[in-house]
């Protein structure tokens, strides 16, 4: 049997050359514990960022002791497991180095059988400065490897403007990001565990899915084993109690690898989010040696998983089949919940996740510019259906390629692949973000062609080495039942991205001030990057500022705007659809629409080109701080108006209305794996509820499927009514139950004449929940429910409230009727 002793408790940090030590956090870092002492400001707070630049520019050392009792000392193999050491870091165990580390990304084992002794043992970890260490490495190398848009350094105070990023395996987002903070960490950020054994132990199992049907799963158990000294054994590998497989076997010192062949019959199959359960078997992997048993878990959803590209009429697919079914995927970017990783805990995890579920996600998108996720992430995806696109840790900028980066990328990709590769969620590594198109289309080869031939021939011959080779052999070795893709957005290996192939990133509506109506024209085979800002709401800008700093040109706004062109592109696609708010907090209610508004404009565009468009990942989900980004739910995990209008978008069943010209359609999409048989009805109505015309037809809808079910020229669809002063409402009702339904407008927003009106509530309390029954007699526009003072979650929100319909929601609040009462406010559009 194998003992456990977790390393977590009693530690103390110090800046090297202080003599005091304190109390340190493990997991945790450097910037963490400081803050915990009252060492320095909250980080996110105001300007205080730019006042602690100082710390990524000094070392650390941190030390703690432990007990070892004689029956762990006596074990054949005692070893330090270290999770993640972040990053530059000699180890010490009484005085002895045993090991040095330089990637973050990675996990050491380390044997220290003779360096322990029974009783006190001393554990010291020296953390050199990240920058220090960059400085070195860039100067080490006789050219410069670019990273213009991914390093900060000016603004991390880095000497002489050095970009030095690239050569340390960290998470880019900590040197700074268009929507980030630049906060370089050192520190313990995962688990430190002493681990004793005999014989032999697990290091690894492999479930392979050899076969899959709706009769029988074949499956393959592929143990590796690392073995002290030669003995007999027993695998054996159990499901709910019984044995699948089993094997005995006569063992020899070393590491080797053991093959479990086994089936279950009528599998029930793994399926993502709304297309049926998400079923996952608990497989018991068992080494019986002598009087020990080590029992390995592994959690498996049985099903299959393509990324199917075939020529067609107009170019390449690019597409998921689960399950041989092809399925488009709906979901967003995922960069990491904090820059700090370590204050991310089970419940914001489970938040984030339990959000993406409930607003009709069925992929999220893990960008490279962050980190391998916590093993809990990827459980929790596993549960809630969530298919992963897993990037490798590359975004935005180009690598050396020197032996030494190699190899620790190589041992990187490894660690990581047999961490997750058994993740049932786990449906793409991609090897980098936006790196190939960058270099093709952004002018990096121009800019570096500056320095001549050979150093633009180097660094690409590092790209292809990195991306075309290393990390593909990787997958292919280790994960071969995954598809690897080398960039996003690609067409193939080394070339950008087209409408007609590949995958697409799309920055004109935003970067380029495009119309956001181009949304509906660049439409490509997988949109898996395109997005609108956003400040969040008032309650969570004031978690970081102070009434004084309220506007858009203040320092400390600006300074929670990363994004150059921020303020200036959120204001010119305003005023084009809404008239200029009088004050910020009223800027920062009709920007999150207006970020509801093209996001869901642009959704609705690639629902509606299915087959030919197969997926829609939206930029981004979340936040890792206080500030004005593309995230639809903010660092405090409030939803913005975005995650509202996404979760009606990502519903499986959806009406799209659309004018191209003086043409209006109607499609409905349904994404339900059976077809549909109902009635379409549509309203023409004012904005005080009286209906000026209707029609109604029954439809069948294929399973699976996006067409057009009503189409006419506009003047035909609003008679002889104002537009201006009506918007059609369209519904599909099946077997009596409302599915889908839209509401269209023929104007924009501050063209209407949208009257002012008066809502009506109820409202009765519950456990744990108030419920409000919403109505007006007059369309109340984008209605904003919120609580002041005070929180609540909202089930709806910014949603139009047609006049005489009544809305009833359940609201989660701790709140009494009468405080609940006296806190709500409301907004509109209309105000």
């Amino acid at each position: 049997m194998m003992t456990e002793q977790m390393l977590d408790r009693d530690w103390e940090f110090r800046k090297v050359g202080d003599d005091g030590w304190l109390p340190a956090e493990v997991p945790g870092c450097n910037h963490t514990d400081l803050l915990s002492h009252g060492m320095i400001e909250d980080p996110f707070w105001r300007l205080n960022e730019a006042d602690l630049q100082w710390i990524d520019k000094e070392d650390w050392e941190y030390r703690m002791s432990f007990d070892v009792d004689e029956a762990t000392l006596s074990k054949q193999k005692v070893a330090l497991h270290f999770y993640g050491l972040d990053t530059y870091a000699s180890v010490q165990v009484n005085g002895v180095e045993v090991l040095s580390a330089d990637n973050m990304f990675r996990e050491w084992w380390v044997d220290v059988k003779e360096v322990l002794k029974v009783g006190k043992n001393s554990l010291r970890i020296y953390f050199k400065s990240p920058i220090n260490e960059g400085v070195k490495l860039y100067d080490d190398l006789d050219y410069v490897v670019p990273a213009q848009f991914t390093d900060q350094a000016e603004h991390g105070q880095v000497e002489g403007g050095k970009r030095v990023s690239v050569h340390t395996r960290k998470p880019g987002y900590h040197y700074g990001w268009d929507w980030g903070p630049r906060l370089v960490s050192s520190g313990i950020w995962r688990p430190i565990v002493l681990k004793a054994w005999d014989d032999a132990r697990i290091a690894d199992v492999q479930v392979l899915q050899q076969q899959v049907n709706d009769e029988c799963a074949s499956l393959a158990a592929v143990y590796e084993l690392e073995v002290g000294v030669a003995c007999s054994a027993r695998l054996e590998l159990r499901c709910a109690g019984d044995v699948l497989a089993s094997e005995q076997l006569e063992l020899s010192p070393g590491e080797s690898c053991h093959r479990l062949e086994f089936s279950i019959e009528n599998p029930k199959l793994w399926w993502c989010n709304g297309l049926g359960e998400a079923h996952l078997y608990d497989l018991d992997c068992i080494l019986v040696c002598g009087q020990s048993e080590q029992v390995v878990r592994e959690r498996v959803g049985i099903r299959t998983i393509e990324l199917v590209q075939e020529d067609d009429q107009v170019g390449r697919s690019f597409f998921f089949r689960l399950n041989g079914v092809p399925v488009f995927m709906k979901g967003a970017n995922y960069i990491p919940n904090d820059i700090y990783p370590t204050r991310v805990d089970e419940d914001k995890y489970r938040e984030v996740i339990d959000t993406a579920k409930a607003s009709n996600f069925n992929m999220l998108r893990v960008w490279g510019g962050g980190y391998y996720e916590e093993d809990l992430f990827y459980d929790l995806c596993d549960e809630a259906g969530i298919l992963v696109w897993q990037d490798f840790m590359f975004a935005c900028a180009m690598f050396p390629g020197h032996d030494a980066f190699l190899e620790s990328v190589r041992q990187e990709a490894i660690d990581n692949i047999k961490r997750l590769r058994n993740h049932a969620c786990l449906a793409l590594w991609c090897g980098n973000n936006e790196i190939v198109v960058a270099w093709e289309r952004w002018g990096w080869k121009e800019r570096e062609m500056e320095l001549g031939q050979e150093h633009v021939d180097r660094l690409w011959r590092h790209y292809e080495v990195l991306f075309h080779e290393l990390l593909a052999e990787v997958v292919d070795e280790y994960d071969p039942g995954t598809d690897y893709w080398s960039s996003s957005p690609s067409v193939e290996p080394g070339v950008p991205s087209e409408l007609t192939h590949g995958d697409e990133h799309y920055w004109g509506v935003w970067h380029k001030k495009l119309p956001y109506e181009t949304y509906s024209t660049h439409v490509g085979r997988f949109m898996s990057e395109y997005g609108f800002q956003s400040f969040p709401e008032l309650k969570t800008v004031n978690e970081y500022a102070l009434p004084e700093d309220y506007g858009l040109l203040t320092d400390v706004m600006k300074a929670h705007q990363r994004s150059p062109v921020g303020n200036e592109a959120i204001r010119h696609y305003m005023l084009q659809s809404y008239n200029e708010p009088k004050d910020f907090e009223e800027f920062l209610y009709v920007g999150q629409v207006l970020q509801a508004e093209l996001i869901k404009y642009a959704i609705e565009a690639h629902r509606r080109a299915m087959p030919y468009c197969m997926g829609t990942l939206y930029w981004q989900l979340n936040d890792c701080w206080p500030v004005a980004s593309w995230s639809s739910m903010d660092s405090s995990l409030r939803w913005k108006a975005q995650q509202f209008f996404v979760k009606k978008a990502y519903q499986p069943v959806l009406l799209s209305s659309f004018v191209e010209g003086d043409r209006f359609t109607l499609h409905v999409i349904n994404d339900h794996l059976h077809e549909l048989d109902g009635e379409l009805s549509l309203e023409l109505i004012d904005f005080h509820g009286q209906v000026l015309a209707e029609r109604n037809m029954l439809v069948t809808v294929p399973a699976n499927s996006s067409g057009v079910y009503f189409e006419s020229d506009v003047p035909d669809v609003v008679e002889n009514y104002p537009v201006k002063q009506s918007a059609l409402v369209a519904r599909l009702n099946v077997a009596g139950s409302e599915q889908a339904k839209c509401v269209f407008y023929f104007a924009k927003v501050k063209e209407l004449a949208l009257p002012r009106p008066d809502l009506g509530w109820k409202m009765s309390p519950g456990d744990g929940v108030m419920r409000l029954e919403l109505e007006a007699d007059m369309l109340i526009k984008n209605l904003y429910l919120s609580l002041s003072p005070g929180d609540a979650k909202f089930p709806d929100n910014y949603f139009d409230l047609l006049p005489g319909e009544s809305v009833v929601m359940d609201v989660e609040s701790d709140l009494d009727e009468q405080a609940f009462a006296e806190a709500l406010t409301w907004r509109s559009i209309s105000q």
